[in-house]
């Protein structure tokens, strides 16, 4: 795939929380990087060239392919937006379009970001022979956004990450209410008896799998997850005794608590996306095996990766009270009637 030729490496969503690492992952191998996106990051290094274009806009994703080798496909709208039809119009549709361009531009290989959610509900582990039945409107939109990128891409290698829920520094978005919790003492409740297998992936680890597997030149659908995880109570309940906080784990009846959280989202009074609150009660897991055989280490554990999360929350808590990023994943949640909740906890 000449990972880090000549040529310039796109990165779309380049201003989001894994376009942003990958930009910068980028940078610092040498490559010659340009971010297509619809806002630009204040962080935005000034080492990489900035498009200012939606993967909607043909004329404008056709014009940021000039001299571009690797496509590096990102953009997306991720379940915290609660898009409704417009998760299709740019997870499907862009990526169709994103992927098309790069055939016409005479792009080398096309990466495409895809999602844990294109495999809906099934048997853990996951393998690349599970099923794909994704049961809402999001997983739907990124599983047709993947088939279409692929198949806009005809014979370029094409490599397809499917992570599973991310963690790292500047992560933010349902996981700074968490950590709020947590710092103030508050209950965290949870769907069910947290007795299941969950697995996260760090970025940092993603981002070490994302450039081997570059340097590597394998094309392939790649599952991505941490070695070493534990139930989700293990890990919550390990995270808030390193952190000295009074919250306890509390666990929820599983029909009683999706079926509250169902109805608060259609009355839109709840931030959380059906993705959230009808798998996390749910085992979920990859088998990486394959990663681990291509040469891959992760680093963090579930444990680690939530504790240095949480550490980076402290440090830059004031910071983030006043930040208005545009990307859901590394801005602060707006609560809605969980706010409530916390008060109450």
């Amino acid at each position: 795939m000449a990972a880090m030729s000549e040529k310039i490496h796109l990165v779309t969503g380049g201003s989001g929380f894994l376009g942003h690492l990958i930009v910068r992952r980028l940078l610092e191998k040498g490559g010659r990087v340009r971010a297509l996106d619809v806002w630009k990051s204040p962080d935005h290094p000034p080492e990489a060239e900035f498009v200012n274009c939606s993967v909607l806009d043909r004329d404008g994703v056709a014009r940021a392919m000039r001299g571009v080798g690797i496509v590096h496909h990102n953009a997306a709208l991720v379940p915290l937006t609660k898009s409704g039809a417009k998760f299709a119009e740019v997870n499907r549709d862009g990526s169709r379009i994103v992927a098309e361009e790069a055939v016409r531009a005479g792009a080398d290989a096309f990466v495409h970001m895809s999602s844990t959610a294109i495999f809906g509900k099934v048997p853990c582990p996951i393998t690349n022979d599970s099923p794909l039945n994704p049961f809402e409107i999001y997983g739907r939109s990124k599983l047709e956004g993947e088939r279409a990128a692929r198949a806009g891409c005809g014979t370029m290698p094409f490599v397809a990450i499917r992570p599973r829920t991310l963690l790292g520094l500047g992560r933010l978005g349902i996981f700074q209410t968490l950590f709020d919790w947590i710092r103030e003492g508050r209950k965290i409740y949870i769907i069910g008896d947290g007795s299941n297998l969950f697995q996260f992936v760090h970025a940092l680890d993603l981002m070490d799998f994302y450039m081997l597997a570059l340097e590597r030149e394998k094309p392939g659908d790649y599952n991505v997850g941490a070695a070493e995880f534990r139930t989700l109570r293990e890990d919550l309940e390990e995270l808030i005794a390193r952190a000295d906080s009074r919250s306890r784990v509390v666990g929820l009846p599983v029909g009683p608590a999706i079926w509250t959280l169902r109805t608060l989202d259609f009355l839109k009074l709840s931030p959380l996306a059906p993705w959230h609150y009808a798998t996390y009660h749910l085992p979920f897991h990859f088998d990486i095996a394959p990663l681990l055989e291509m040469g891959w280490r992760p680093r963090y554990s579930n444990i680690e990766m939530f504790w240095e999360s949480y550490r980076w929350f402290l440090e830059n808590r004031e910071h983030l009270a006043r930040e208005k990023a545009m990307s859901a994943h590394r801005s602060p949640l707006r609560e809605g009637v969980l706010g409530i909740l916390r008060r109450l906890s």
